[in-house]
């Protein structure tokens, strides 16, 4: 498997960045720390896709779970509403889709 995590929390935290530019300031130590659990969740769904332990359903489910923690993270900043906390998890994923898809072998983003 070659999903790497900080390479993948690079592009996702660019693309919170980019996506919360006006909130950055406010945003950054949650963005920093949701990039890490969005690339580890990745990588984890990797590792259970490649070994078989894991199949597409379920780990959309795991995907599901860590992108509704990181809204939920991403709301608790002040003016950050839902529309804005979903734009940034959806340019975030979108900056990693086709590197994730084509190692797990299916369209997960």
């Amino acid at each position: 498997m070659n999903l790497d995590a900080i390479s993948l929390g690079k592009d996702i935290l660019a693309a919170l960045n980019g996506s919360l530019v006006a909130k950055w300031p406010d945003a950054k130590e949650y963005g920093e720390a949701e990039a890490k659990k969005l690339a580890q969740t990745l990588v984890m769904i990797g590792t259970l896709k490649a070994t078989g332990k894991i199949n597409k359903e379920q780990a959309a489910l795991h995907l599901e779970m860590q992108k509704n923690a990181t809204r939920m993270v991403l709301m608790t900043i002040e003016g950050l509403g839902i529309l804005a906390a979903e734009g940034a998890i959806n340019s975030a994923l979108n900056a990693v889709k086709d590197t994730v898809n084509k190692e797990i072998g299916f369209p997960l983003l």
